[in-house]
């Protein structure tokens, strides 16, 4: 990490990436909450859980607000500029995660009331695999550790495949039986929501990557093995 002499610049560095882990903390949470609300049938946490994403935008405006400032103020360049750049592209996916989450708890709202059409074992699942990337992707930005951001970038094949898995399953439901249509549709919009936000954790990582070693592996048909 470079050492500056314009104490205001590496302040505002500092708290660039204190912000962007503390969202990162916060979109992590409302994961779990959302996920725990839908399992346990809680309409109090559930809306709770919908009202809380005021918080995470609040924080999206606030790291855009500070990414302007550092690049209008300061001009950074080299690995400054790809940390600015990098958390603005990040900050960008942790909002569309929180938003993801703020969906499967609507969805657990609607299911609430309804006895659920199997038991709830493959969702949570893929909500601690997804939850567990966005926290690797965070602790990979932290610690400047293209390794570990590659990790997660291999890990998202495994959500996919539970996806698939899931909707495979629900989608007999819904011919074996009519009646579950609206239940098993509002499951897989979940499922196809934890999909998305590991989608988000791989760009997170994809661009930790890039910021550490200025090499994109975004669109590649396979990952590099190392880096």
């Amino acid at each position: 990490m470079p050492i500056h002499t314009d104490r205001t610049y590496e302040l505002q560095l500092e708290k660039l990436r204190a912000s962007v882990l503390e969202m990162g903390g916060l979109v992590e949470d409302q994961i779990d909450r959302a996920i725990r609300s839908l399992i346990e049938r809680d309409d109090d946490l559930a809306r709770a859980t919908v009202t809380r994403d005021h918080t995470v935008n609040r924080l999206d405006v606030e790291i855009d607000e500070l990414c302007v400032t550092l690049l209008a103020l300061h001009q950074p360049a080299g690995k400054d500029l790809r940390l600015v750049t990098t958390a603005l592209k990040i900050n960008a996916d942790l909002e569309r995660i929180g938003d993801l989450a703020t969906n499967i708890a609507e969805r657990a709202i609607e299911l609430a009331p309804d006895v659920p059409v199997k038991p709830y074992i493959d969702l949570p699942r893929m909500a601690e695999l997804a939850r567990e990337m966005v926290q690797q992707s965070l602790d990979a930005f932290v610690r400047e550790d293209a390794d570990l951001a590659l990790t997660v970038c291999n890990s998202d094949d495994t959500i996919d495949k539970l996806h698939d898995q899931l909707f495979r399953e629900l989608l007999s439901f819904m011919v074996e039986n009519p009646q579950t249509i609206s239940r098993a549709m509002r499951l897989l919009f979940v499922s196809k929501a934890l999909e998305r936000i590991a989608d988000h954790a791989t760009n997170i990582a994809e661009m930790v990557i890039f910021m550490t070693k200025g090499r994109s592996i975004r669109h590649l048909d396979q990952l590099p093995r190392t880096l």
